[in-house]
């Protein structure tokens, strides 16, 4: 039996097991979600791949706390080693009310599957169980995997684990499956990351809350200074403008077009896009700046009283070509600049990430692509993505030689990270004949 027909046998299974997967409450926050969930799901994982034929499956504790899966499952002898990469934590449901469908529970719905997980990553983890089901014993490389429970939170547990565990993890290709294509039946490679640099910034004005009344107009109020600084990291048509980033870079790989830019995103109608550059430059080659949160009072209960103290929280995500570190300096400074009244104005450092740059004229990026194309009919394009994987560099540095491959079943409309989470089924089908087919042409070159 062809590898296409036994995949198109093996998706019940794949909805059934995705069902009982994305069922566990995997959010790597114990403040919000008991951790117990994350270890229920680490193991459902590790006995999945044991059905595979992996052995030495065992689950590691990285730094911040979180469990990996490892395990491996040998080939022939002098074979090449391929890794394979996911992760099994995932995203908070957000606003529960905001979604169609209960967030635990796998729904089908129009023809996708929907819950939260059901893309990024639990689908990516049931494309390379598909996989390996349909090659069976027939698999001519050596497979090392590893699937991460933090990756969500970005607190890089394995991202120390790795270069302190670099002969475990050691190998020819790594496939970091937590991407996916430019839309349903439209396979894509994604060769670039942008990195980001987090920070949070405090405004201190006044001691205490006074009335509105009596002071306002004289005392100086740090809600309205934090709007003030916020709108200065902006210009009128939407370029992020943060003094000393270069806000003019262009992307010189396959376009995205405005019109499904604008459908993806969910963009009202009416409403422009952002940016002088286009869609693929505002995305994937220049600095983006977003208001992740701002502590300020409610609508609801608010008081006629000046803010003593503001706060936001703001990420920045760094295109290849730009250092985090120095755009991260860039930003604080900025804040710092266009403070006024001379207030308390103090920013913390968060989370950053190096962008990422693939290397794509090796091997395993050629099979990669020819298995692409007999998988979906229609060849492979090259995309960037906005998102931040900072475990893509760390691979790099630990492991040099190594081809990096970013690949999935994430395409734009699954809404990651956002209510209303889905996957398409086909894209679970078409990427695990993808993933074998590579594992066959790779192992055979």
């Amino acid at each position: 039996m062809e590898l296409r027909e036994r995949i198109a046998g093996l998706m019940p299974r794949a909805k059934n097991d995705l069902a009982e997967l994305v069922a566990f409450r995997s959010v790597a926050d114990a403040r919000q979600f008991p951790p117990e969930e994350c270890e229920r799901a680490a193991q459902w994982v590790l006995d999945a791949f044991a059905e595979v034929g992996f052995t030495g499956l065992r689950l590691v504790e990285t730094a911040d706390g979180s469990k990996a899966v490892y395990g491996e499952r040998p080939g022939p002898p002098d074979a090449k080693t391929v890794l394979l990469y996911a992760h099994y934590d995932v995203q908070p449901p957000l606003d529960d009310d905001a979604w169609n469908t209960p967030v635990w529970q796998l729904t089908e719905r129009d023809g996708r599957w929907y819950g939260r997980g059901t893309a990024d990553c639990k689908g990516n983890i049931l494309m390379h169980l598909t996989a390996l089901r349909a090659m069976g014993g027939d698999v001519p490389v050596n497979l090392k995997l590893i699937v991460e429970g933090s990756e969500e939170q970005g607190t890089g547990g394995l991202e120390d684990f790795v270069p302190k565990n670099a002969d475990l993890l050691r190998a020819d290709t790594i496939l970091v499956c937590d991407t996916g294509g430019a839309a349903v039946g439209k396979p894509a490679l994604t060769i670039s990351l942008r990195g980001l640099a987090n920070v949070i910034v405090s405004v201190e004005a006044l001691s205490s809350e006074i009335h509105s009344g009596m002071f306002g107009g004289a005392a100086p109020d740090a809600l309205a200074a934090l709007i003030h600084m916020l709108s200065t990291l902006r210009d009128d048509r939407g370029n992020t403008t943060i003094q000393g980033l270069d806000n003019t870079q262009t992307w010189s790989g396959a376009p995205y077009p405005t019109e499904q830019f604008a459908a993806d995103a969910h963009v009202l109608d009416g409403e422009s896009l952002l940016g002088d550059g286009t869609v693929s430059d505002m995305l994937w080659a220049r600095p983006a700046l977003t208001v992740l949160g701002i502590d300020c009072p409610p609508v609801v209960g608010s008081a006629a009283a000046i803010q003593p103290h503001a706060k936001a929280r703001l990420n920045l995500r760094v295109p290849p070509g730009m250092d985090a570190g120095h755009a991260q300096d860039a930003l604080i400074a900025h804040l710092k600049a266009v403070a006024p009244w001379g207030l308390h104005v103090t920013v913390e450092r968060e989370a950053s990430g190096q962008p990422f740059l693939a290397e794509t004229d090796g091997p395993a990026y050629t099979a990669l692509r020819e298995a692409m194309l007999e998988a979906y009919g229609v060849e492979s394009t090259s995309l960037g993505q906005g998102g931040s994987i900072p475990l893509c560099n760390v691979f790099h540095d630990t492991f040099p030689d190594a081809e990096i491959i970013l690949m999935g079943v994430e395409e734009p409309l699954t809404l990651m990270h956002a209510p209303n989470e889905s996957v398409h089924p086909d894209e679970i089908a078409n990427m695990a004949l993808t993933e074998a087919l590579f594992l066959q042409r790779y192992g055979a070159s």
